[in-house]
């Protein structure tokens, strides 16, 4: 079986986006991104997504972003919606490149361990690290728990800023008494596994790929978590219960569709967590979250991204 390859020569200001729209709207089969800065960064070697430079044949100006379709999939017509696509994204102001779109094919045995050369041990802090299941890694620290991690054709391998800010924001809010979690948008999985491993007690990962579900329920077999319930859904659609955290890594506008939804799924008390956020979307986030009656509590930023941690407004 062969697998469609588009290829686009973009930024990495929309490469979230497009993973979204590729998994979300247009079922794509799996996602990648190889971006520049990443292997310009030599020093980081064996501790993020980073090569040899002899090693890279073909290196982005900025960021080359990948959508896998199947074979059958109808070329043109998912060309002329990335198009669109790209032209909507720079309509926001975000940076989109140079935007090139190109196609090939593959056979998807070689895509599948091909991308794995590129993804290694993320030494992410004294808490927490991201172990490739095909490394073998010892702890830098004692009480330093490994995250097992096969991403396969689901979105989230720790590497991309976003996910990050939200383990950081995972470490802040999670403290030793029996804690609940929801992870919104799940992806791989990797922030569910990340708050068992920080101490969580009862975890919910929803998305609405199938790829996601499999993906997370693997990977918590592969860390040998039991806590980590899965539903396929759409944001906290049809979702039962409260949690003590919310933590989601989406995009900005979709976010802005779950702020409504949260206060019935939250405890008194509870934090949510959120990344994704564009810094240019940033006032978006803070007029919602204020609206429906929650007060930032925590502001996280690495690049351009944003992370934020809030709290119910006790005067809701």
């Amino acid at each position: 079986m062969k697998l469609l390859i588009i290829k686009i020569d973009t930024s990495q200001e929309v490469e979230d986006a497009l993973s979204i729209y590729a998994m979300d709207n247009l079922n794509a089969l799996g996602v990648e991104s190889r971006n520049r800065s990443d292997f310009e960064q030599a020093g980081w070697l064996h501790d993020s997504t980073v090569v040899d430079m002899d090693d890279i044949k073909d290196l982005p100006k900025d960021t080359y972003f990948y959508a896998y379709f199947d074979e059958e999939a109808d070329r043109d017509e998912l060309v002329k919606k990335f198009q669109d696509k790209i032209q909507e994204l720079k309509g926001y102001g975000l940076n989109i490149g140079d935007a090139k779109i190109t196609t090939s094919y593959i056979e998807d045995q070689d895509w599948n361990t091909a991308w794995q050369k590129y993804y290694h041990v993320i030494n992410f802090s004294r808490h927490l690290a991201i172990v490739p299941k095909w490394e073998d890694y010892k702890p830098a620290f004692k009480e330093q728990q490994l995250i097992k991690l096969d991403p396969g054709l689901a979105f989230g391998t720790g590497n991309h800023k976003t996910t990050q800010l939200a383990m950081m924001g995972l470490e802040r809010a999670i403290v030793k008494k029996p804690i609940s979690v929801v992870d919104v948008g799940t992806g791989s999985g990797i922030l569910a596994v990340a708050a068992s491993k920080l101490g969580a007690t009862d975890i919910l990962a929803t998305d609405i790929s199938d790829e996601s579900m499999t993906a997370t329920e693997q990977n918590s077999a592969l860390n040998d978590i039991k806590n980590i319930r899965v539903q396929k859904t759409s944001l906290l659609a049809d979702v039962d219960g409260k949690f003590d955290i919310i933590v989601a890594n989406i995009l900005a506008e979709i976010l802005l569709e779950l702020i409504p939804q949260m206060d019935a799924h939250l405890n008194e008390g509870g934090q949510v967590i959120f990344s994704g956020i564009d810094y240019l979307q940033l006032p978006k986030i803070e007029k919602s979250l204020d609206e429906n009656g929650f007060k930032i509590d925590l502001t996280m930023k690495q690049g351009r991204w944003v992370g934020l941690l809030a709290i119910t407004r006790k005067e809701k």
